[in-house]
């Protein structure tokens, strides 16, 4: 396994392109006046690639920051598992709650854990940290998987004000793919 430590900043990153992690890619949505939402992806150079955990050591912690703090739907969580889009239609704010994630995008066959990370203060709008915590799925779960198009969802992160920056640490672990067998990678 490879091991990377992944620095973010809303606008500019800072990647190291190692075997077939090649860096972060960032989709950014205005949802209106105040609301902006950011996606973050790890990219990758195949398909079977794989990302199992975004993790903080003490070696190397993890945080994701935003100078205004992040929107917060009291019905969704943390992580994506908690999102049921079945409520989409009667809380249409929903869909721009902040979480993190492996790969889904909501509840439906989503496997992905986490353990070690307090999220209260993320829940109440603050910052995610941690020096002994991490988010993960399994290498047998199908949504590790790079997939077509090259790249597997880390989290879905909404600011306040088009003046706010999201920055922060993170540390990732994978499987790099070979044809339909994995090999353990370290990035």
């Amino acid at each position: 396994m490879k091991l990377i430590v992944q620095n973010i900043i809303l606008a500019s990153l800072t990647t190291s392109a190692m075997s077939d992690f090649v860096g972060l890619s960032l989709e950014f949505q205005q949802v209106d006046e105040n609301l902006f939402t950011m996606r973050l992806y790890a990219d990758f150079t195949a398909s079977t690639d794989q990302l199992n955990a975004v993790f903080g050591d003490s070696q190397s912690s993890l945080y994701i920051r935003s100078d205004n703090g992040f929107y917060q739907n009291p019905f969704g969580g943390p992580t994506s598992v908690s999102i049921n889009t079945a409520l989409f239609g009667i809380f249409p704010s929903l869909a721009y709650d902040s979480w993190v994630t492996i790969g889904s995008e909501d509840q439906v066959d989503n496997q992905m854990l986490d353990i070690g990370i307090d999220w209260i203060g993320f829940e109440s709008g603050g910052d995610i940290e941690t020096n002994n915590g991490t988010w993960f799925a399994t290498p047998d779960d199908m949504q590790v998987v790079a997939g077509s198009d090259l790249r597997v969802l880390i989290g879905q992160f909404t600011t306040y004000g088009s003046d706010s920056e999201i920055y922060g640490s993170i540390n990732l672990q994978g499987k790099q793919g070979v044809g339909c067998r994995l090999q353990p990678q370290l990035y």
